[in-house]
């Protein structure tokens, strides 16, 4: 599923007094190993009209999106707990908690507004710097306004509070309230900018990822797809289940695992090799109903694309079987 995701600063009063002048020098700010149990989903839009464009000039980002998304791989990380890290030494100038986990749905969507951030913290480092982590899971928050951090230390663990569908941590980074992309900071109009940006260590970038990934009772076709006509949200115990991703520029060796799991545990598991890929492609992996019909209930997919063994994009997918 595409994350539905948007920010609004978390704009609460500073108590504290900026520590330097000079520029943050970032790290990471997720406990996870980027490519292996995390990665980065989205960028800052640099495209000033309504498409897209990411600092290399990509497509991974979405239009009007503020921040850098570090994503985890699935729900079950998110639960066993993976710490949010303060990227840079700072004093802490906002908390916010309270604010339930969930993922969004139109249903949902008047409830959060304004604290679309979701549960988060805002770290002041001076001369006018400051970083915003959102999403953070409700009750999590381990440090208080006008508390002096380091880079690294704890601040709460990733969520799903606030506009997400998705556990993932929104990076924001501001310079005298307007955002600043970490990977390309002084705004040049370049595809790729060179250079390491804000960071101490500047996090890989590739181009490939996914688009979507969703359930179907049928192998849908590349147009189904990409209008979204494909997605079926219920089907009944009788019918097909079917995982399908629509990847965006991938590499000869790059895979895919599609991975599913029911109320009787898995349903399917398997690893398609992509041998001679497109700008756009979609793959599709399925399983017949058994003869006693698919238990009733709720039912998740995963789709991981990686390139040796590398993550570059993870998609998940919901599906409800019942009776009609």
């Amino acid at each position: 599923m595409r994350r539905i995701a948007g920010v609004l600063l978390l704009w609460l009063v500073s108590v504290a007094t900026p520590l330097a002048a000079d520029q943050p020098e970032l790290t990471l700010p997720v406990a996870c190993d980027l490519g292996r149990t995390c990665f980065i989903e989205d960028y800052v839009d640099t495209d000033p009209s309504d498409g897209q464009r990411d600092h290399a000039c990509g497509i991974k980002s979405r239009d009007g999106h503020r921040g850098t998304d570090i994503a985890l791989l699935s729900f079950e990380a998110m639960e066993q707990g993976v710490s949010v890290l303060a990227a840079a030494p700072g004093v802490v100038a906002a908390t916010r908690d309270g604010v339930q986990d969930r993922a969004i749905s139109p249903d949902t969507r008047d409830q959060i507004e304004g604290r679309e951030c979701g549960n988060a913290v805002r770290i002041d480092h001076g001369g006018g710097w400051q970083t915003l982590y959102c999403h953070m899971q409700n009750g999590s928050i381990a440090v208080k306004s006008g508390q002096q951090v380091q880079a690294g230390d704890v601040l709460g663990l990733v969520g799903l509070s606030g506009l997400t569908n998705v556990p993932h941590l929104h990076l924001g980074v501001l310079k005298d309230g307007e955002v600043v992309d970490p990977f390309n900071p002084g705004n040049r109009d370049t595809c790729g900018a060179g250079g390491k940006g804000l960071w101490r260590d500047a996090p890989g970038y590739d181009r490939a990822g996914l688009f979507t990934a969703g359930f179907s009772t049928s192998v849908p076709d590349l147009d189904t797809v990409s209008s979204g006509a494909a997605r079926v949200q219920e089907a009944t115990p009788d019918q097909p289940l079917v995982l399908y991703a629509h990847v965006f520029y991938a590499k000869p060796g790059d895979t895919l695992t599609f991975t599913a799991q029911g109320p009787d545990g898995e349903v399917f598991a398997t690893l398609l090799d992509l041998e001679a890929p497109q700008a756009q492609l979609f793959r599709a992996f399925g399983r017949r109903a058994p003869e006693t019909g698919w238990p009733e209930g709720a039912y998740r997919g995963y789709v991981v694309l990686r390139r040796d063994g590398r993550v570059l994009a993870a998609r998940h997918a919901d599906i409800g079987v019942i009776s009609r």
